[in-house]
């Protein structure tokens, strides 16, 4: 008898993050045991991840789960898992943006969802954010395409669009835009937008932590009383927004807001939330985006505003801009956020049997 199990996975690359993708049916159906395997698959707890697949970094210590869905008319269902890479915590609490744009090219390569013949529309049941989402997949002669024109900051070269519309976005864990009600909550005398679009967030201005905003990832990473003043913000940001503990949690994440410099309508450095995130995460990105449009919170006189209702938002991240198509109704506490939408790549950068510890 083996002492290794073998699963069957797709490594891709979805957006800026990476990771192996499974098929639901192909994994242990109880959660606990399911938990096990996907530790034992990625390699944690280690700081290398060497006994396992992932990259020993939050951005490389994902997992897609995806099924056939039975709701109407959905395709596949999605579970995200975010691995800790040196603790023995999946944490299926938080979705992600950038694994999502893996997930309607792996339904299509997987069986899971039949290919058309030039574009392939995917519609997504997104388990953690209990939330629809459309991707749709160049799929010309019926296969997925990979190459293309479309350049997303943080990857290099370019590769086919796929183009992600989420619906029902606000609240995705505290079922309101502003948990609290207000646009900008106190904690602990820091000034804080505590918002909840695609992923519940607390958001605040750089120059209130006596950040300049423009900070590397590696600048901020080695500033560790950085860090602790900022967990600290969160524990208490998340008891306010009702969701509890949050020490052990990944949400709600954080972010810090300056004035734009290259070209965006505003600046952010986003946390995973004991990490600066390399570039922007998608979900992040809608709820930054939405929080620097929203009169009345932390981003007011940072911000940049275009007039109207649907606006292309561009926020500064450290590698780039990450582009946001928003469509709002009314302004300040009333504001009502109609859809939010984004462009990423994926790539399929390996098919075939991942080995778990039996």
């Amino acid at each position: 008898m083996s002492d290794q199990i073998a699963i069957p996975c797709i490594l891709m690359r979805g957006g800026t993050s990476k990771g192996p993708y499974f098929r639901m049916e192909d994994l242990p159906a109880d959660p606990a045991e399911r938990d096990r395997v996907l530790l034992s698959v990625m390699g944690s707890p280690d700081v290398r991840q060497i006994d396992g697949i992932g990259g020993a970094d939050t951005l490389t210590s994902k997992v897609a789960m995806v099924g056939r869905s039975s709701r109407p008319g959905v395709d596949v269902d999605y579970l995200f898992a975010q691995v800790s890479v040196d603790k023995p915590i999946v944490d299926t609490g938080p979705s992600c943006g950038n694994i999502l744009a893996g997930v309607g090219p792996f339904a299509i390569e997987a069986g899971l969802v039949p290919a058309r013949d030039g574009e392939t529309r995917v519609v997504i049941y997104n388990i953690n954010t209990d939330s629809l989402i459309e991707a749709r997949v160049r799929t010309p002669g019926g296969r997925v395409a990979y190459g293309g024109e479309a350049r997303i900051d943080g990857v290099p070269g370019t590769a086919a669009p796929v183009r992600l519309s989420f619906m029902d976005i606000v609240g995705s864990k505290t079922g309101r835009l502003l948990p609290t009600g207000n646009a900008i909550d106190v904690i602990d005398g820091v000034e804080a937008t505590l918002i909840d679009v695609a992923v519940p967030m607390m958001i605040l201005r750089a120059a209130d932590l006596g950040k300049s905003g423009d900070e590397t990832p590696a600048a901020l990473d080695a500033d560790r009383a950085f860090f602790a003043r900022l967990e600290a913000l969160r524990r208490e940001a998340g008891r306010l927004m009702g969701l509890g503990e949050v020490a052990d949690k990944v949400v709600p994440k954080a972010a810090i807001l300056s004035a734009p410099s290259a070209g965006g309508h505003v600046r952010a450095r986003y946390f995973v939330p004991h990490k600066t995130h390399a570039a922007m995460a998608v979900t992040g990105g809608l709820c930054i985006a939405t929080a620097a449009m929203l009169e009345g919170s932390v981003a007011d006189g940072l911000a940049i505003r275009p007039a109207g209702d649907d606006r292309e938002i561009l926020v500064e991240h450290p590698v780039g801009l990450f582009d946001v198509a928003l469509l709002t109704r009314g302004s300040g506490t009333a504001l009502e956020v109609v859809s939010g939408g984004a462009v990423r790549t994926a790539r399929m950068l390996m098919r075939g049997e991942v080995f778990a510890r039996a």
